[in-house]
């Protein structure tokens, strides 16, 4: 069953595409949705489709930014039935928990994790979804909206030190300016927003108990939803924890609340195996990174696990046929020709 998400995450679309010059109803239909099937907010649509649809708008209307002005736009009431309960949480920290527990009922190909260092924090997100690997426009909608919850849960006590991109700079930076405030770093090697840890705990003005707990009950009194995907889950926690070195059996075991073994019995009764699963993250990781012109071979090789830049020349070869440079030289004519506005 391929991974879903509310209609709700196309808000905007219609009005950015007209902005644009855009008329959007043929892409649209390209994809296998219209502007009917976007009147019902809570409807579920295919990530894949949201993905092409938001990559070909960018490029038909040479907008680099075509997901960020989307995001600009977005208010809390458009995450739809947690926005009671994410607006009356006692902290930014309480709502992104509020985030990862119903993340069922927002995007299934979501992926965030809260890594605390120090006195900063890092949100990292990542839009995962195998049927379309070129997921620029969606990541930056995702992270714009993480922005936006969490500059409209604490006003002027949100204070963010950085949005971070895996994906190169666009030409021109003024909309991703505008809207993040912050330093912005491109080729990046996550996804997500750094903040002071001390903004995670910071009060919300607007929090109210009360109304919490009558959201709460009022989203646990909702009909359960299908059971999530054991491989989408998984492979959502290879995507984050991979870069940082992390993505061990035992550590994305202790992710998903059980023990090597029972994660294993898991795997087995799914026919799937750890390794091909971290084999499939890292051939979608991968030709992110390459497209990416200022990672080099070495720092590729790195963030997909391999100590040696050998090791993964050999596995490349092995996945497609050729060294990844030879890859590199093939393709990125093609990379460095994409639309050059914003």
């Amino acid at each position: 069953m391929p991974a879903l998400v509310r209609a709700a995450s196309l808000t905007n679309y219609l009005e950015v595409s007209r902005h644009l010059g855009l008329n959007p109803h043929a892409l649209l239909a390209q994809v296998g949705l219209s502007a009917a099937l976007l009147d019902d907010p809570n409807r579920r649509i295919p990530v894949a489709s949201v993905i092409t649809l938001l990559e070909a708008s960018a490029s038909t209307t040479r907008c680099e930014s075509f997901g960020l002005r989307m995001a600009e736009l977005r208010q809390l009431s458009d995450f739809g039935e947690i926005s009671l309960l994410l607006s009356h949480q006692r902290t930014l920290r309480d709502a992104l928990q509020v985030i990862v527990q119903y993340r069922h009922l927002l995007n299934d190909a979501l992926a965030i994790h809260i890594e605390e260092a120090g006195k900063t924090v890092v949100i990292r997100e990542e839009v995962i979804n195998e049927r379309a690997p070129c997921s620029r426009q969606a990541t930056e909608l995702a992270i714009g909206v993480m922005m936006r919850l969490c500059a409209a849960l604490l006003g002027a006590h949100w204070h963010p030190i950085s949005a971070n991109f895996t994906h190169a700079p666009p030409a021109d930076l003024a909309t991703h300016r505008r809207i993040f405030g912050c330093t912005l770093v491109f080729g990046s090697e996550f996804n997500g927003i750094v903040c002071p840890a001390a903004d995670l705990d910071s009060a919300s003005p607007q929090a109210n108990e009360a109304m919490a707990r009558l959201a709460q009950r009022y989203l646990d009194s909702l009909p359960a939803g299908g059971t999530p995907s054991l491989e989408l889950e998984l492979r959502k926690t290879i995507y984050l924890l991979l870069p940082m070195g992390r993505a061990t059996i035992e550590q994305v075991a202790q992710t998903q609340g059980m023990n090597v073994r029972t994660l294993q019995r898991r795997l087995e009764e799914s026919g799937l195996t750890f390794k091909d699963l971290i084999n499939s993250v890292r051939r979608d990781l991968v030709m992110r990174y390459l497209e990416n012109p200022g990672y080099s071979l070495g720092r590729i090789a790195d963030m997909l696990g391999y100590s040696m830049p050998s090791s993964f020349t050999r596995w490349f070869i092995a996945q497609f046929g050729m060294p990844p440079a030879s890859w590199r030289a093939q393709n990125f004519d093609q990379i460095a020709s994409g639309p050059p506005g914003a």
